[in-house]
C-alpha cells in the first residue's frame, strides 16, 4: 500500500492526472473517505486529465448518481437506498466498458468487481493523506 500526503488542490490534480495516465478501459477505481475530503475533486481532475480537457466542466454526481463521459463513468452512491438501484443507473454496463470512478463504493455491497484500485482519502490537519492499494 502506498501512502501520499497531498497539501493542496494542485497536488491532488497532479496525482489524479498521474493515475489517469496509467488506467485503461475497463477499470474500476474505488474512492473512500468521509464527506468533504476530496473524492469528487480527485474524480474531476482524473476525468479532465483522462480526456485531455483541463477546463471541462465536471459536475458532481451527488444528485444525478452518475455522470458519463467518453470511456469514463463517475458514480456517487451516497444516496442509493438499495443495490437494486445499481441496474437502473447503468452501473453494471459501465463496469464492463468504462473506467469507473465510484464514490461511496461500500454502498454497492457485493457488486464491486474483484479487480480494482482502492484510493482512501483522509483529512489530517490541512493535508489529505492518500493510501492506494
Amino acid at each position: 500500500m502506498e501512502r501520499l500526503t497531498i497539501k493542496n488542490l494542485a497536488e491532488m490534480s497532479d496525482f489524479a492526472g498521474w493515475i489517469a495516465k496509467k488506467v485503461a478501459c475497463p477499470s474500476t477505481i474505488l474512492l473512500y473517505g468521509d464527506l468533504g475530503v476530496g473524492k469528487t475533486e480527485f474524480a474531476r481532475a482524473f476525468i479532465r486529465a483522462k480526456l485531455g480537457k483541463p477546463y471541462l466542466v465536471v459536475p458532481s454526481p451527488t444528485f444525478t448518481l452518475v455522470q458519463q463521459y467518453e470511456c469514463v463513468s463517475h458514480f456517487d452512491l451516497y444516496r442509493i437506498k438499495s443495490t437494486y438501484e445499481l441496474e437502473e443507473i447503468g452501473f453494471f454496463e459501465a463496469l464492463q466498458n468504462d473506467i469507473v470512478l465510484i464514490e461511496w463504493p461500500e454502498r454497492a455491497g457485493l457488486h464491486l468487481p474483484k479487480n480494482h484500485v482502492c484510493i482512501n482519502i483522509a483529512l489530517v490537519g490541512d493535508n489529505r493523506i492518500i493510501e492506494c492499494s
